[in-house]
């Protein structure tokens, strides 16, 4: 589950550095439904390194239901945080179908590295999974793949230091106890423009030009910012878990993706919790979070487009899901799966499907700009919570982000 993180921190990297290729495939959705044939070449799979024994388990299953598709599983060193990046690289080399952040389809769609996926699919994928996670694999109206993985982060807490009440909203929080974040990280702490009712590339996070961060609502986030550096139950740090370990702080902001860590530190004394209310512009707002959706697309390079599909379907069904929750611990986006009992009876999975809801959380957006994003969000925010921006300057600094990240 540490991938979403990842992928991340590799958008910012290396997004600026995209290789400009030129279309490779049509991205015409290709008919895999029922009367499709295969065409018996192997469907090469590719996942990440730490869930090749989960997947091989999964594909032996949809195998001996599906005896005309031959599937290889090959484990993904690079990872599925650097699909887009290395796709690029030859596409007709990379796996035929693939693990891929929700937040890189829009850029593959755009550059034909990815077919739609077959309607028929589509039909089951959005009766199945939750609204958000289906929402996050279209884009400009097409489905580019399926889901299956919910990220979010939410609150980590001491349990003898803080109870379940406590962490409900911010400001008890921070005067009852110390909450670790990172201010230089716009992952963490970004969101609170939503919280203050801002929009980034428009209510469906794909319209370039359309945002409202550079108005009042954004500047009650930039105050907001400002008030924590003064705040006694903060601390800005890049190292929560070391803290949270000397006990200077009794809560982090983390993902799923730490959970084995924080516990190795808490132990038994490790809870979790959706993100508080914080008190933003006079008024009280949900604090929010980045959604992020893993998901299964199909290169459209694949030679064998209806094995492909088809494995993609089975590979995000409800059974798989499970085995992946059972395997790894990833939190499902069927909605069936979600209601499973050993779900339901991981108090992590369910925080993270409360967070997923919509007011907790926004998508993380698909546009290529998002590389730049990263790179501008960091020292506008940081400027805020250290000082370094003025409040007379928040506003002019607001437009001045908004156009960056808008070329």
């Amino acid at each position: 589950m540490k991938t979403w993180k990842k992928a991340l921190l590799s958008t910012a990297i290396l997004g600026t550095a995209a290789v400009a290729l030129a279309a490779c495939g049509s991205s015409k959705s290709s008919d895999g439904g029922s009367k499709a044939k295969t065409d018996g070449k192997t469907v090469r799979l590719y996942v990440d390194t730490e869930q090749k024994k989960a997947y091989d388990e999964i594909v032996a299953n949809f195998v001996k239901e599906n005896k005309d598709v031959k599937v290889e599983v090959k484990a993904n060193n690079s990872g599925a945080s650097n699909a887009k990046t290395d796709i690029a690289k030859d596409p007709a080399k990379y796996g035929d179908v693939f693990q891929v952040p929700h937040d890189q389809l829009g850029d593959m769609a755009e550059k034909g590295y990815i077919n739609e996926i077959a309607p028929k699919y589509v039909d089951v994928s959005k009766a199945e999974n939750s609204e958000l996670a289906f929402n996050a694999v279209n884009y400009k109206g097409k489905t580019y793949a399926l889901p299956y993985e919910e990220q979010s982060q939410f609150i980590y807490y001491d349990k003898t230091k803080l109870t379940a009440d406590d962490v409900k909203s911010w400001d008890t929080l921070t005067s009852k106890g110390v909450i670790g974040t990172n201010f230089a990280v716009p992952y963490n702490v970004y969101p609170i423009f939503f919280s203050a009712g801002t929009t980034l590339y428009g209510e469906n996070g794909e319209t370039l030009g359309d945002m409202s961060v550079d108005s009042d609502k954004g500047v009650n986030a930039m105050k907001w910012f400002a008030e924590q550096k003064s705040n006694k139950g903060v601390m800005n740090t890049d190292n929560t878990l070391n803290q949270l370990k000397s006990g200077k702080v009794s809560a982090i902001i983390d993902g799923p993706w730490s959970s084995t860590s924080v516990k190795e530190v808490l132990g038994d004394n490790m809870a979790v919790a959706p993100y508080p209310t914080i008190t933003i512009g006079g008024e009280e707002k949900q604090m929010q979070a980045f959604l992020g959706i893993k998901s299964i697309a199909v290169n459209s390079k694949a030679p064998d487009q209806a094995g492909a599909q088809k494995l993609a379907a089975y590979l995000t069904s409800e059974a798989a899901q499970l085995v992946l929750f059972k395997d790894q611990g990833l939190v499902p986006t069927n909605t069936k799966a979600q209601e499973n009992a050993d779900v339901q009876a991981s108090d992590l999975t369910k925080t993270v499907i409360t967070m997923a809801q919509t007011g907790h959380s926004t998508l993380m957006p698909k546009l290529a700009q998002m590389s730049i994003f990263w790179d501008k969000a960091t020292p506008l925010i940081n400027g805020a919570y250290t000082g370094q921006i003025k409040e007379a300057d928040y506003k002019a600094q607001l437009a001045t982000f908004a156009k960056d990240i808008n070329k």
